[in-house]
């Protein structure tokens, strides 16, 4: 079974997940796990705590994991415990983490190989970024307010 680790300094991880609960309920839910590194928390706390998780895992689990820092304490982190059991090489690893990235892992980690999920996920990533033009006329009825 494919999980997506979202790994994070601080509560980002488990407040996407949160996010992600209102938008993928259900079973994809269930396959996502957040993981932050609090403040004045050593990051061996972290290791020890994402460990406590894994043996809660099936042994054939693979991980899709997206961090907010490439090269932050908690990727680093969990990157050496999976390493430790033999499952970083099968990760699919990728920083920079949004909304749009989690929701289209979370949806497509089951259906696609770690190549074409990539793929979409960079995709979904760059083309939801838009700025929002606020100098439009904006025409609400008064059922949209």
């Amino acid at each position: 079974m494919k999980y997506l680790l979202l790994v994070s300094h601080g509560d980002f991880s488990s407040g996407l997940k949160q996010t992600l609960s209102m938008f993928a309920g259900g079973d994809p839910i269930n396959s996502v796990i957040a993981v932050g590194l609090k403040p004045d928390e050593a990051a061996s706390t972290l290791g020890k705590q994402f460990e406590a998780t894994l043996a809660e895992l099936p042994a054939d689990a693979q991980f899709i994991v997206l961090a907010d820092v490439i090269g932050g304490s908690p990727l680093t982190t969990v990157c050496n415990v999976l390493n430790n059991h033999g499952k970083l090489q099968d990760s699919l690893i990728i920083g920079g983490m949004n909304f749009p990235m989690a929701i289209t892992a979370t949806m497509s980690k089951d259906t696609l190989d770690n190549a074409a999920l990539k793929e979409k996920i960079f995709a979904e990533a760059t083309s939801a970024i838009k700025v929002f033009n606020t100098n439009t006329s904006l025409d609400f009825s008064d059922d949209d307010i």
